[in-house]
């Protein structure tokens, strides 16, 4: 950051502030100075703002924190045909977040303190948005030597998973969550019993038709289960992404009445999306876990509106068209997000499931309170990680105008609203859509 962006005072005037932590929804004006917020509220700049402050008039549309993105796979170091921490970064900027947690599931895998701090390095070179990494739970996600939970938080690891690889191992997983304990670390678990999971898409009458081998609701279901008897043995926190069935979401819920440390997150294609978005052998909606039936989807959007699921993540996952344009069976899993994720997401505004305060706080201050992080919020002396947005605006998705890499994205041409006008992060603007 140069001298002057260090102490650049910048007025974001006409603005609908929106601070889902503190429930604030007012309309004023908000003062960053370098890479803080001063003063935000009502009656600033109520009369005038000085000629030594740069002024952003948000003409109305809302100002919101920066989102926070809790699951992101950069495929850097390793496969950056597919995507680079800038292309990431440029794509979630376009899609309105500022902080990402990326997946260990790098080449090498983030199981060490130097890949901690390659992808730490390599975020700061990028200047894009921020990006905390996650630590693997075992050395090479094997699911059976557990990594330094201690140093690799002592340098920067937020938390620890093994991606899209269950620990399968009920003593491992003990293990684990006791360990984690120790240093008040979250383990985040991708819930699928493997032995189960071992199909393409969602079990069932429509796998069955096309010939596909099937992944069980139950192997979901299990899972979870399991991993809810061993959080109640430990007592440490757990984390379950990106859920997908109606069975784990009740789990869940029955957990969090019992008082357990749990919480969860799905993406939203699993609730935006049903099974039938295979149809055709479309290797685009090949995710994992896979899509699921129409009561599952209405079990995940019910689910969020509630409040039995926490957060919303974009499970980005880019691939290029040799890893998807093939037969179902050989294609790769996982689709991009980062720039659809908050369209999406406000799809419970526009629905009603939810108000927009509670619809944003799923992709801001919730996330980042489960990972520990200090954004997510508009507050005096905070980071001035900012979004401005029109909640309302709508278009169409189309991948190809994707900043990422990648555009392995099943939602081509799905009806969205709500465009991202400007991305800040740290006082510093990293997209202006007038200027894209």
């Amino acid at each position: 950051m140069s001298q002057r962006d260090n102490k650049t005072k910048r007025a974001y005037i006409n603005a609908r502030i929106i601070d889902p932590a503190s429930g604030l929804d007012i309309k004023g004006a908000l003062l960053s100075e370098g890479i803080h917020i001063v003063d935000f509220g009502p009656k600033l700049f109520k009369d005038g703002v000085p000629d030594d402050i740069e002024v952003i008039d948000c003409a109305g549309n809302c100002l919101a924190p920066g989102l926070v993105d809790m699951r992101v796979h950069l495929r850097e170091p390793g496969d950056e045909h597919k995507e680079t921490i800038l292309t990431a970064g440029q794509a979630a900027a376009a899609g309105g977040i500022t902080s990402i947690a990326a997946l260990p599931d790098s080449r090498p895998i983030l199981d060490d303190v130097s890949g901690v701090e390659y992808v730490a390095r390599r975020a700061r070179e990028a200047k894009m948005v921020k990006i905390f990494p996650y630590g693997a739970i075992t050395r090479g996600m094997e699911g059976k030597e557990l990594t330094e939970f201690g140093l690799l938080t002592e340098f920067g690891a937020v938390a620890f998973t093994d991606s899209t690889k269950a620990v399968a191992n009920a003593q491992t997983m003990r293990r684990a969550l006791s360990y984690a304990k120790t240093f008040n670390a979250l383990i985040v678990q991708h819930p699928e019993e493997p032995t189960l999971a071992g199909g393409v898409m969602n079990g069932g009458e429509i796998s069955t038709r096309m010939g596909l081998s099937g992944v069980p609701n139950h192997a979901e279901i299990i899972m979870v289960e399991r991993d809810m008897r061993l959080v109640e043995m430990t007592g440490s926190r757990y984390h379950a992404a990106h859920l997908s069935t109606a069975g784990a979401i009740d789990v869940i819920r029955q957990a969090k009445a019992r008082g357990l440390p749990v919480t969860c997150d799905t993406a939203p294609h699993y609730f935006c999306l049903n099974e039938n978005s295979v149809l055709d052998y479309r290797t685009f909606a090949k995710v994992s876990p896979p899509l699921r039936a129409e009561a599952d989807r209405e079990a995940v959007f019910e689910g969020l509106a509630d409040g039995t699921i926490d957060a919303i993540a974009s499970d980005h996952s880019p691939h290029d068209q040799d890893s998807k344009r093939l037969p179902f069976a050989q294609a790769e899993f996982g689709i991009v997000g980062l720039e659809t994720l908050f369209p999406l997401a406000l799809q419970l505004y526009h629905k009603e499931a939810l108000s927009l305060i509670d619809a944003l706080a799923l992709v801001t201050n919730k996330p980042a309170d489960i990972l520990g992080l200090p954004v997510g919020r508009i507050a005096k002396g905070g980071a001035a990680d900012l979004v401005v947005f029109n909640p309302d605006s709508p278009f169409f998705i189309d991948p190809e105008k994707f900043r990422s890499k990648s555009k392995n994205s099943p939602f081509t041409g799905f009806p969205a609203q709500g465009k991202v006008l400007r991305t800040v992060v740290d006082g510093r603007t990293i997209y202006d859509r007038t200027l894209a």
